[in-house]
């Protein structure tokens, strides 16, 4: 009876055991999310060979989690739900501003500290911004810098207020659906990401004897990854680290920074975001 008694006693202690085990392995989760900023499968694409990287670096599983929206990730990295996140500049600032200050840039392209957004179209007659009046003029998400956000500015800044000196005001959803847009006619002109629009023409996805650009705004800070404060300091350095470290002359960050379309990575300030925040409060889109 002793003897049955005590394989009883270490049967649960090894069950328990097991599932101390399991509750840690589950904590080494390390999870990551984007902007919908493309479509789904493009984003999963391009995730793919990053998570293994990190995985890899960190010591841990790392796993992608697809948001619908570009609210739905500011709300994944806020309440912590994920705890890496691919933003856009005007993405950043609405996390920063929700968190209370709680969101931060760990790192940006370099490519980010200069970007870009293009205005494009098919018709023959629009040359400049000023030509938009009384068109139809396609944005990507409401939430995107580069697909909303800075080409309403730079459009405010030429004398145009959308709403009233348009046609008519469209949101595609993402960048390569506002060029798709454009190039079936409906509507007269779009604005996205300069990155987006430079792999599709590379890539032979968009007929540009047909499609072009007629408009380049000046450059401003955008994307970035970033994390919660309340992750501890040493995982947030090693992570740091771990996207620093990325270096094309090898064939694994080759790949990567390729998919994301990155020199490199380098560090990034809450600071970089001035000017976007500065952009959406002038345009009224944050509280």
């Amino acid at each position: 009876m002793a003897l049955t008694r005590r394989l009883h006693i270490q049967s649960l202690l090894a069950v328990a055991w097991l599932a101390a085990g399991s509750a840690v392995q589950a904590q080494e989760v390390l999870r990551v999310t984007a902007i919908p900023d493309e479509s789904p499968t493009e984003l999963a694409r391009k995730a793919e060979p990053l998570m293994r990287y990190l995985s890899a670096r960190l010591g841990v599983k790392v796993e992608y989690t697809p948001v619908t929206d570009y609210a739905a990730a500011v709300e994944a990295l806020v309440n912590r739900k994920v705890d890496l996140a691919w933003f856009g500049g005007f993405t950043f600032v609405q996390a920063h501003q929700r968190s209370k200050g709680q969101v931060l840039p760990l790192v940006q392209r370099e490519e980010d500290t200069r970007f870009r957004s293009v205005f494009i179209t098919t018709d023959p007659a629009i040359r400049t911004l000023a030509d938009l009046r009384g068109k139809d003029v396609s944005f990507g998400s409401a939430s995107s810098t580069s697909g909303h956000l800075m080409p309403r500015a730079f459009l405010l800044q030429a004398g145009l207020t959308p709403e009233r000196d348009l046609r008519r005001v469209a949101y595609s959803g993402a960048h390569d659906a506002t060029i798709a847009a454009v190039a079936a006619g409906k509507v007269h002109a779009g604005a996205l990401n300069i990155s987006v629009w430079e792999k599709f023409v590379a890539e032979g996805r968009v007929d540009t004897a047909r499609v072009r650009v007629f408009h380049t705004t000046e450059p401003y800070h955008d994307y970035n990854w970033s994390v919660h404060a309340q992750m501890p300091a040493a995982r947030r350095e090693q992570l740091k680290q771990a996207l620093l470290a990325l270096d094309r002359g090898t064939p694994e960050g080759a790949q990567i920074l390729g998919l994301q379309r990155a020199t490199r990575f380098v560090p990034a300030q809450v600071s970089d975001y001035q000017g976007i925040e500065a952009a959406a409060r002038s345009a009224t889109l944050l509280d």
